[in-house]
């Protein structure tokens, strides 16, 4: 499902010509029948009119597709942004846009892994890159007019109150920026991000790309069962998404701190369909060099509505 979908054109008026936030939340609430938290709508408010300044290029065609809020298949997750067109090979493409007002992070030990601040207190939350990359994994998963080849993903990152600092753009995330890459404050910025968007948008479609996505068939490209023996030998078949990402990295942390004498436990509860089974099956088969002899033991505990 798309709360919001036009093209650039409509798009660009929606957000200097109307209240951009009002929009969204009028499609919202119509297709969905709830409303959503005043940080959220202050969220569209401000992150889009910035990603709105960046398609505001005569270079990017009229006619790319825009949707705001592409729900995710598999998950309760959204994406910020996704724009349709044809790419330079003449086949349809799409870019995906994580868009963050985050304005400072610090650097964990945990791979992909950030602390910043997030509904008034500080937090650990997954770098923007590996969202943006994890959310792009999941559509090629799942949705089958992707996974079959019809329609290329490019994932990115734009956080647009964000100066480059050395941090979120450290050696160390380097893995997931260079998946999902990092567009920051600046205009220097803002040009890159609209380079990147071009070099995949030659012409536009009318939205025909996002159309075929959301309706595309979800069904996964490879079943759990099938899977089942590389994710015991420690290859992840299935990519974590947000908290699955940052639960299984707090496992292993706790793995590592553990001992004998001071045993660490980690209960973690969700309704069926959350990806308890791909988190526990891949802690099951995680081989950590930081702590050889110390294998994990999991068990999975299901939420009474589950099984």
């Amino acid at each position: 499902m798309i709360v919001y979908e036009a093209d650039k054109k409509q798009f660009l008026s929606d957000a200097f010509d109307r209240e951009i936030e009002e929009v969204i939340l009028d499609q919202f609430i119509r297709k969905t029948g709830h409303r959503v938290g005043g940080a959220e709508i202050a969220s569209w408010k401000a992150s889009l009119r910035s990603f709105a300044a960046v398609l505001y290029d005569a270079d990017i065609p009229d006619d790319v597709g825009v949707a705001v809020e592409l729900h995710i298949p598999q998950s309760a997750k959204r994406i910020d942004v996704v724009i349709s067109g044809i790419g330079p090979d003449g086949a349809k493409g799409t870019v995906i846009v994580e868009l963050k007002q985050w304005e400072q992070v610090e650097a964990t030990g945990k791979d992909a892994i950030v602390l910043t601040s997030l509904a008034g207190g500080r937090r650990e939350a997954v770098h923007p890159s590996y969202q943006a990359w994890s959310y792009a994994s999941l559509l090629h998963d799942f949705n089958e007019a992707v996974y079959e080849g019809r329609i290329g993903v490019a994932p990115c990152a734009y956080l647009h109150n964000y100066r480059r600092d050395g941090i979120i753009d450290a050696p160390q995330y380097r893995p997931y920026t260079e998946k999902a890459p990092l567009f920051l404050k600046g205009e220097a910025e803002r040009t890159a991000l609209r380079s990147f968007i071009k070099s995949h948008m030659h012409r536009g479609d009318r939205g025909a790309a996002l159309h075929e996505m959301a309706g595309g068939r979800i069904r996964p490209s490879k079943a759990l069962a099938d899977s089942l023996g590389a994710m015991l030998r420690g290859n992840p078949a299935f990519v974590l998404i947000d908290e699955q990402k940052e639960i299984y990295e707090a496992a292993l942390t706790a793995a590592r701190s553990a001992t004998a004498e001071h045993p660490q436990v980690l209960i973690v509860e969700g309704g069926p369909g959350t990806g308890k089974t791909v988190l526990a099956i891949n802690l099951f088969g995680r081989t950590d060099p930081g702590a050889p002899e110390r294998p994990l033991r999991v068990q999975e505990r299901c939420a009474a509505q589950g099984l």
